[in-house]
């Protein structure tokens, strides 16, 4: 697919992973809609990239406003051709701790944003994608790239909430990629290592470097813009499909 001129939704996108991928696509001369719960970030970000950017607050779970929001997409912008999920959290806590049993609030949480959010997002793109009249240089209508994490296959103690939730992201990407391979839509997973987002940043400076030392090669916490990179190769090659990908400079992450 080519970036230039293609729409895109990017959630989580007023920081992080979204915010680098939303740039990059901006930088690409894409037409970029970010949604986040974060209003001000999410302004702000839409100030520094432009006309073509546009930042809209949505909470990806509530089922009526997602529903509204693809139909206002396809009003202003008449098609969409990519999706990138990175919506999430990611809280630490163990099913017997300190203070008592893990709490099934925060479990049935964490799957409701991390799973039912990408799932509610997915859905209504697709729809959307579908629609879309393809030119005679195409083959492809649109391309969604969801974020799972190394947590799905190395999780940590205190992540059987995140690594589970994740592990849903990874388990959805085949079934999705085959069902919609009809509609010519691919469907691909990014499972990012140890990034440096604004969390780990606002760690003490001993603390990311260690982390950083975890990983065999290179040696260092991934970077926002290697994510978003990751995410234009897999819109611009086309015959990646169905697959995880894991951006994590090979590491294995221990027990804890």
């Amino acid at each position: 697919m080519k970036i230039q001129g293609k729409v895109f939704v990017v959630t989580g996108g007023a920081s992080g992973l979204g915010a680098a991928t939303a740039r990059y696509l901006i930088e690409k001369k894409a037409k970029v809609i970010m949604v986040d719960m974060n209003h001000e970030l999410g302004t702000e970000l839409q100030q520094q990239l432009g006309a073509a950017a546009l930042f809209i607050t949505l909470d990806v779970t509530d089922e009526d406003a997602v529903k509204t929001f693809f139909e206002n997409i396809e009003q202003q912008y008449g098609q969409l051709n990519g999706l990138v999920n990175c919506a999430g959290i990611g809280p630490s806590a163990k099913v017997l701790g300190r203070d008592g049993i893990h709490e099934l609030a925060l479990f049935q949480k964490v799957f409701n944003i991390n799973v039912m959010g990408t799932f509610n997002m997915i859905r209504f793109a697709a729809n959307l994608m579908a629609k879309y009249q393809l030119q005679s240089d195409e083959e492809e209508r649109g391309v969604i790239v969801n974020t799972a994490s190394v947590a799905a296959f190395d999780g940590q103690i205190g992540q059987t909430a995140y690594a589970g939730s994740k592990g849903a992201v990874v388990a959805m990407t085949l079934p999705l990629a085959r069902e919609l391979a009809r509609e010519a839509i691919r469907v691909m997973t990014i499972a990012p290592g140890i990034m440096e987002t604004p969390m780990l940043k606002s760690l003490p400076q001993n603390v990311q470097d260690a982390l950083g030392e975890m990983v065999p090669f290179p040696p260092r916490l991934a970077k926002p813009e290697e994510f978003a990179h990751m995410v234009g190769h897999i819109f611009e090659n086309s015959y990646l499909n169905g697959e995880v990908i894991r951006l994590d400079g090979a590491i294995r992450m221990q027990p804890k």
